[in-house]
């Protein structure tokens, strides 16, 4: 009975951290799929995958081996600046429920107010570039928690906000700045929990 109980002892913990790795990867998988191919189920069970991984690592349980904690690090960070686009991408769509038009740069298309020199008014696109800049945005909000300084998140969010407040005149645009930005940095804080959890 005795070698029974050794060997649960040493391979439920490997049992334990290769199925909170398997839930990253699945959840990496699927975020990453819909990049080329959208799907909402996809980003759904990457989502339900993210959390039951966050979940379980939020339990007290058994510690992580270096190896897990290596495997772990490197795919939560994927997994935040794969997953985070996506999934901003779909809460802005039910946000928006299609009242936006979508730019041919990544950005939106809004009507410009008239102005002397344009007195019909105009359309212009607005927040281009912003899934470039959603995957440094994430990238730099997980390294930030992961290395132990969430309080960069604040001088990021200041970065950000100045760059772009010059395109936040029109509703839709402010909308859409604030949704994405809070999804963006949620993701990328639970896939950054993860790991901190992980290594605690």
């Amino acid at each position: 009975m005795m070698p029974y109980v050794h060997l649960l002892n040493v391979l439920g913990p490997i049992a334990f951290w290769a199925v909170v790795l398997v839930l990253v990867l699945t959840s990496l998988f699927c975020a990453a799929y819909t990049l080329r191919h959208p799907r909402r189920a996809l980003v759904y069970i990457s989502a339900v995958a993210l959390a039951v991984a966050f979940l379980a690592v939020a339990v007290p349980g058994p510690e992580a081996p270096p190896i897990a904690k290596v495997l772990l690090g490197v795919s939560v960070l994927a997994l935040s600046i794969v997953g985070g686009g996506p999934a901003a991408q779909l809460v802005l769509a039910l946000a928006s429920r299609g009242s936006v038009t979508a730019g041919l740069h990544g950005g939106i298309v809004i009507d410009e107010r008239a102005t002397p020199d344009h007195p019909n008014g105009g359309t212009r696109e607005v927040l281009r570039g912003g899934t470039f800049i959603g995957y440094l945005e994430r990238l730099a909000t997980t390294g930030a928690i992961m290395a132990g300084f969430p309080e960069a998140i604040a001088v990021l969010i200041a970065i950000k906000g100045v760059g772009r407040f010059t395109e936040l005149e029109a509703a839709e645009a402010r909308e859409r700045f604030i949704i994405g930005t809070l999804v963006s940095l949620i993701w990328a804080s639970v896939c950054a929990g993860v790991f901190r959890l992980a290594v605690a």
